[in-house]
């Protein structure tokens, strides 16, 4: 039987298809392996399926056999995670375009994977000032005492100085490129990289050997979004990439925090702006960014045998009607959605749901069990 994981890799193969259609074949069709063999009428029917990508989809398709494709990935990029994966950074899944194919090198922590250790996103100039480089180096240090994992994307400036302090306080972070796992950009990061690659991890969705390339890195700020319970904007002038990583942020439904500037202070236009439009401002106190940080909720799951039964959330009845479709046995997904009588993008929604709440959990080949 092939794995539900190479049909996430197949699918991302055929042009035109993205991660925000691949979500929607996904939730239409319950599996991307059901979608594989679905025909061309029934793939009409997802939004966002028009004549040409139809077309793209017959003709490319048949020249795609998953089951080989991901056996010959996995030889050239042996560390990478799909969707259909357990380990697969579940905050990145909640979002509406997670990446089909998650490429990582260095020391995977699953309870950062799973949401129960708490990650923020830094971003800012790459060209900052002397008062952005001390607040960044300041909060990043904080944060990383704190029990915080640091996101950035490994570029110069305000990137650069987040990593290196979060790791110089004994913390981890989390590098997100716009190469592929294995390119260092920019070069002067090597020394970087390889500190990263001890304290914690470098993620990409382009596999291995991709060169840098200017469309990539505005895509790979919704990655740093995505894996972030909160961004953080230290200083940004008005056209920046972390203001499209705010924005991504602000889609996502996470917080959102700006260093406030000076009014002629061009690194600050950027920060001045997103705290206009409603972010919060990173005030002297710390602590009170610490606790504000510490209160957003966790996916933290109870232990099923110290959990007793009147602990068992009050569920909505879409959420109680898939729960109750389980029995001792762990359960196919088409099983659930025949047992349910629900639709099968409903059904998957409301198992990522209970996994979130440590209810549910996911097998190999698309099955599920009670936690």
């Amino acid at each position: 039987m092939v794995e539900e994981g190479a049909y996430w890799l197949a699918w991302a193969q055929i042009s035109g298809i993205g991660p925000v259609l691949l979500r929607r074949l996904q939730q239409h069709f319950g599996t991307l392996a059901s979608a594989w063999n679905a025909t061309k009428v029934q793939l009409g029917e997802v939004e966002g399926f028009g004549f040409q990508t139809l077309e793209k989809v017959v003709q490319q398709r048949s020249r795609l056999h998953p089951e080989q494709l991901f056996t010959k990935h996995q030889q050239e990029n042996p560390h990478f995670w799909t969707p259909a994966d357990a380990d697969y950074p579940r905050l990145l899944l909640e979002t509406p375009s997670p990446p089909p194919i998650l490429y990582y090198r260095g020391e995977v922590e699953l309870q950062e994977n799973l949401g129960q250790k708490p990650m923020v996103g830094i971003v800012g100039t790459r060209q900052p000032s002397e008062y952005g480089i001390r607040w960044t180096r300041q909060i990043s240090t904080a944060l990383a005492k704190n029990g915080f994992t640091v996101v950035s994307g490994m570029a110069e400036g305000i990137d650069t100085e987040s990593h290196i302090a979060a790791m110089k306080a004994g913390g981890r972070t989390i590098a997100v490129l716009g190469t592929g796992v294995d390119v260092i950009y920019p070069h002067k990061n090597r020394d970087l990289y390889k500190q990263i690659l001890t304290a914690g991890l470098v993620v990409s969705e382009y596999p291995t050997k991709t060169p840098p390339d200017r469309t990539h890195f505005p895509r790979r700020n919704r990655i740093i979004a995505g894996l972030s319970r909160a961004i953080l904007v230290m200083e940004a002038p008005l056209k920046s990439g972390a203001l499209i990583t705010a924005t991504y942020a602000n889609e996502f439904g996470r917080d959102v925090y700006a260093l406030p500037g000076r009014l002629d202070d061009h690194p600050s236009q950027g920060c001045l702006k997103l705290l206009n439009q409603g972010a919060s401002f990173i005030l002297k106190e710390l602590d009170e960014l610490l606790t504000m940080l510490g209160a957003i909720p966790q996916i933290d799951g109870v232990e099923a045998s110290t959990a007793p039964e009147q602990l068992m959330p009050t569920l909505s009845p879409e959420l109680q009607t898939v729960m109750n479709a389980f029995s001792c046995d762990a359960l196919p997904f088409d099983l659930i959605v025949q047992q349910t009588g629900m639709a099968a993008g409903l059904v998957s929604g409301a198992l990522l749901q209970l996994e979130l709440m440590d209810l549910v959990s996911q097998l190999p080949g698309m099955r599920y069990q009670k936690s």
